[in-house]
């Protein structure tokens, strides 16, 4: 499978975890967040920084309140969970 094939499935199954119910969203959506660096990473080791850059700004868009709330946990605050 090519890495242009997995970034297209990784971006479905973004898709389709967004249309879940938010409490149902929580263990893929982590899985996802966790599997966007090393794809991000491949992705720029192939094809150069600037593909690799805008898929890191389309993470940050996509995942925006995931990454404030570990954000605000890493520094110290106690922030709510959305249910």
């Amino acid at each position: 499978m090519t890495l242009v094939v997995l970034a297209c499935l990784w971006v479905i199954a973004g898709a389709l975890v967004a249309m879940l119910p938010m409490r149902h969203q929580y263990a893929p959506g982590i899985a996802l967040l966790a599997l966007a660096p090393v794809l991000i990473w491949m992705i720029g080791r192939d094809y150069g920084v600037l593909p690799a850059a805008l898929e890191a700004l389309a993470l940050v868009s996509m995942f925006r309140n995931p990454l404030r709330y570990f954000a605000r946990r890493l520094m110290g605050e106690k922030p709510e969970v959305p249910k």
